[in-house]
């Protein structure tokens, strides 16, 4: 269906349409499929009317009037094409279902619930201080001689702790009635959880922190009860070390969401609230162009024109978090990375000193290709894309 093809004389079908008013702008859009557009108050209006039942043709005469300015109704139905909102021939409107796992979400983010969240991460947090041997440290990660069957049970252990972090993502916006999805997805070689929260952008700015710091919640709980299972059994037991070694890793994921040069789940709480567009993008050319003046070379072309005002106005002082995210990104890596890198080294040499077998041997080689090995395939893969 398209446009030009519509009886402007005749009232249009939409399909149920929501409207969220958020300073200056309206985001209208069908929650059944997660499909949202910003409009100008005037132009949800004008939407308004042709959802009531008004003509194409008597809608822009309403504007005209209203305004004092006309519209290109044509242009306009193109746009409401576009973002699908006018029923197609033929097309049958779907009877809005219930969202569901609703009262799951509404269960996990309960008062009661909180209790509970918040008893565990109090706890944890009072283990770790009290408890010798409980701190946070890159050596926890170790909790057997084995380099292979720590690297291995680190890396298939933080799946279903990773699942957890994006189930809260999508339960706390099932919550609120949103269709957020959960889905399986890869970044280079790596396959990852995604939680996809479109609807989002419909309900009042407020209720989308939840959303958005659900997965941080869901990591807090997830490194508190590590923390008091280690306390419980004792550091020393293997059910203790291997406790300590997810938290440690869980602890890394929870600071990776400080690297602001990323889309994180802190990104989006700076964009929800400072109502922001597209910042990343705007901050990051905008760091670009300042790199470039700052060495007196010439940068890529960036029309500043497509900058949203409120993203420009915001980026002038974010974009030194950017800054602030790298730097952050090497103390971690000083905090974690270092110290484990060392301790390997150590491990590896002290085995090759001190009468090597051939178990130790092997394990210390399949340790290397299971570390090296995606480093050099992730850079083939960048050099054929780059090729490409």
């Amino acid at each position: 269906m398209t446009a030009p093809a519509l009886d402007l004389d005749r009232p249009l079908a939409l399909h149920p349409l929501t409207f969220h008013a958020d300073g200056e702008e309206v985001t209208v859009g069908r929650a059944d499929i997660g499909l949202f557009g910003v409009f100008p108050p005037d132009g949800a209006e004008l939407v308004r009317k042709l959802a009531d039942g008004v003509t194409p043709n008597a809608a822009a005469a309403w504007y005209a009037e209203e305004y004092g300015e006309t519209v290109d109704i044509g242009e306009f139905l193109e746009i409401l094409v576009e973002y699908e909102m006018l029923v197609g021939d033929g097309e049958v409107v779907a009877a809005v279902e219930p969202v569901r796992w609703r009262g799951l979400g509404r269960a996990l983010f309960s008062w009661w619930a909180w209790a509970v969240y918040a008893l565990v991460v109090l706890g944890g947090v009072a283990v770790m201080i009290t408890v010798p041997g409980l701190a946070p440290h890159a050596s926890n990660m170790f909790f057997t001689e084995s380099l292979v069957v720590v690297q291995l049970a680190l890396f298939f252990g933080q799946v279903p702790l990773i699942l957890v972090h994006e189930s809260f993502h999508a339960l706390a916006g099932r919550r609120l009635g949103i269709n957020s999805s959960l889905s399986i997805g890869r970044r280079f070689y790596f396959l990852v959880f995604e939680t996809r929260m479109d609807g989002l952008v419909a309900v009042p700015r407020k209720q989308r922190y939840l959303p958005i710091l659900a997965g941080l919640l869901a990591d807090a709980v997830v490194l508190g009860l590590c923390a008091l299972v280690a306390a419980v059994v004792g550091p020393e037991h293997l059910v203790g070390r291997v406790a300590l070694a997810f938290a440690f890793i869980t602890l890394l994921r929870a600071v990776w969401q400080f690297y602001f040069f990323l889309r994180t789940d802190l990104y989006y709480l700076v964009c929800t609230v400072l109502g922001c567009n597209d910042l990343q993008t705007v901050a990051g050319q905008m760091l670009r162009l300042k790199v470039a003046k700052l060495l007196r070379r010439n940068s890529t072309p960036v029309d500043e024109s497509s900058w949203h005002p409120r993203d420009r106005e915001v980026a002038r002082w974010y974009v030194w978090l950017l800054v602030a995210g790298y730097a952050f990104l090497a103390l971690s890596g000083l905090f974690a990375l270092v110290p484990a890198a060392a301790h390997v080294v150590q491990v590896i040499a002290t085995r090759l000193s001190g009468g090597p077998t051939a178990l130790g041997l092997l394990d210390a080689a399949l340790f290397l290709v299971l570390t090296i090995g995606p480093v050099i395939a992730a850079a083939v893969l960048a050099y054929r894309s780059r090729r490409a």
